[in-house]
């Protein structure tokens, strides 16, 4: 299942939900050339996942939910430009698990 929020795609798999950023916002900040986590291991919903730099913006990324981070897309932050990717498995930016469900599934359909 395939939600949006935020101007990132959610999907779950199971009991882990990837975060990923929508072709729409991959256009609107341009070709990432920095990329930055933040700190700490679980997010609140509106918190920010990372900080980016790109050739149209300098952006920070919030989280639509709360969770654990179980994995940060690191390879992005020796090759930024991977999160430009039309691939799902380049351009994801994290995992998370202990998700509300009910708090994913009032989030718009994809």
């Amino acid at each position: 299942m395939k939600k949006r929020a935020n101007f990132l795609f959610i999907e779950k798999n199971d009991d882990v939900y990837t975060l990923s950023m929508t072709p729409e916002l991959q256009d609107d900040i341009g070709t990432v050339g920095f990329v930055e986590y933040t700190d700490g291991e679980t997010l609140k919903a509106d918190d920010a996942i990372l900080s980016l730099e790109a050739s149209k913006t300098v952006f920070e990324l919030d989280s639509p939910l709360a969770g654990k981070i179980v994995e940060r897309n690191t390879a992005a932050v020796s090759e930024p430009t991977l999160l430009n990717s039309a691939k799902a498995e380049e351009n994801w930016v994290v995992k998370l698990t202990d998700v509300d469900e009910a708090a994913f599934n009032q989030l718009e359909e994809a």
